[in-house]
């Protein structure tokens, strides 16, 4: 007897009212399933990010299908070579010389000798206990006129200590020296884009007459060095925290977490710690939620009842943002995360007693291969998972929060609702190209 496994309406492990779901596990872990939605950056992206740069991954050859892959769909194939492990290579114990050799010998093919290369190693060389200080030294001598830094493939390892994420984003600015300090300049760290220059944060910091630095603004391996010099480094996504706790050790850099929020409350008390630390007098943002008030209210005239599915992929604080909707009269129905997060506590509370019937869906539980991908009826999606999981045309487009914060954030965000209300979207197409914002050849 055949039995349909595709279209499932009942998730008994993969879906759960927030009234009855745990923190911050609401999911048990299991076998994996991966949504084909792709816009969030991977460590071919945010590698990118250091002007001038070259990277070289070190791995056997069916981990070096995704990321050859990536670097060509983003158009930066120039940038990017491969060293391939072979089961010899293990069997011999050469791999140290195999990484060695390998990038020796990639450089000396380059038209021109970059400033910097990223050599990512794999699962494999911490399996076999590679001397990795020893390939970076030889390199170093080698190469006197390039810097190398040391970044990592390990997904087997994503469980324990800090996730492939946080380390990329850490080793991301690994590359920085001390240098003379400047007083009055300041860094926006660990973000895959540039933050929006209307926000408060931004224009804060340039109208308090501060220099602000970003990577994602750098357009020269000297610009990027110059952020070593800066004297505060500010981050507000959580798998950026690790990376200003890095800089604050090793080159003296004050490090200050604003978290992104959509708390009205939370966002005020962070750029009020931003003007005593730059040494300004604290701004009145009464004007900026009205704002964001308004464009609440203009998007929810056009949204109505509709139902509004929102993703983890979209924003690190999805509860918030979800919180955020639901208390300015929106249709929020459906939250698809896996885990909830430390910041997101108090959110989580609050949703479970105000808003008991609201859906907590897994994105990576292996049932959610065979659910149910369209809605009877139309449907709001915020965030690519969201929009693959509902099958809807009608999604916000965003990942990682898409530069927006503060309350200047909060409105755009209600812009995007509403546009993406009315203008129907190539879901299917969109959501397979990688690394959304990156250029791509295909």
């Amino acid at each position: 007897m055949l039995k349909k496994v595709v279209g499932k309406d009942e998730l008994s492990g993969a879906r759960i009212d927030i009234a009855h779901a745990s923190f911050p596990a609401p999911f048990a872990s299991g076998l994996e399933y991966a949504a084909p939605a792709r816009g969030t950056w991977n460590i071919v992206h945010t590698g990118m990010l250091i002007p001038e740069a070259h990277e070289i991954f070190v791995c056997a050859a069916g981990c070096l299908r995704g990321v050859v892959l990536t670097a060509a769909e983003m158009g930066a194939s120039e940038r990017f070579s491969t060293v391939e492990i072979r089961e010899n290579n293990v069997i011999e114990g050469n791999m140290e010389e195999l990484l060695i050799d390998g990038v020796t010998d990639i450089l000396q093919r380059l038209p021109q000798a970059p400033p910097a290369v990223l050599v990512y190693t794999s699962c494999i060389h911490h399996f076999m206990g590679t001397d990795l200080g020893l390939a970076y030294r030889t390199l170093g001598e080698r190469f006197p006129n390039v810097e190398f830094t040391d970044c990592y493939m390990t997904p087997t390892m994503r469980k324990s200590g800090l996730t492939p994420d946080q380390i990329m984003r850490k080793q991301l600015y690994s590359l920085l020296t001390p240098v003379a300090r400047e007083e009055k300049s300041v860094n926006i760290i660990g973000n895959d884009f540039a933050t929006d220059e209307t926000s408060e944060l931004v224009r804060l910091i340039r109208e308090s007459g501060w220099t602000l630095r970003d990577i994602t603004l750098c357009r020269t391996y000297a610009e990027y060095k110059k952020m070593a010099g800066s004297s505060v480094n500010i981050s507000y996504a959580p798998a950026a925290m690790a990376g200003g706790e890095e800089l604050k050790k090793r080159l003296g850099q004050e490090h200050m977490y604003l978290p992104l929020s959509y708390g009205y409350d939370e966002i005020e008390r962070n750029l009020w710690a931003l003007s005593e630390r730059l040494g300004v007098e604290k701004r009145d943002y009464t004007r900026e939620k009205e704002n964001a008030d308004a464009a609440l209210k203009k998007a929810l005239e056009v949204v109505g009842e509709t139902p509004v599915e929102i993703d983890y992929t979209v924003t690190p604080r999805p509860l918030g943002l979800a919180r955020l909707l639901l208390e300015h009269g929106f249709n929020v129905t459906r939250l698809y995360v896996d885990s909830i997060t430390a910041e997101e506590k108090d959110d989580f509370e609050k949703l479970k007693r105000a808003y008991p019937d609201l859906e907590l869906n897994a994105t990576v539980h292996a049932e959610m291969r065979v659910t149910k991908r369209v809605r009877g009826e139309k449907t709001l999606a915020i965030g690519q998972k969201a929009a693959y999981f509902t099958g809807t045309p009608y999604f916000v487009n965003v990942v990682e929060g898409g530069g927006m914060y503060g309350f200047d954030g909060i409105g755009r965000m209600a812009r995007l609702i509403a546009e993406a209300f009315s203008e129907k979207k190539d879901m299917r197409g969109l959501i397979q190209i990688k690394g959304l914002g990156c250029g791509c050849m295909i």
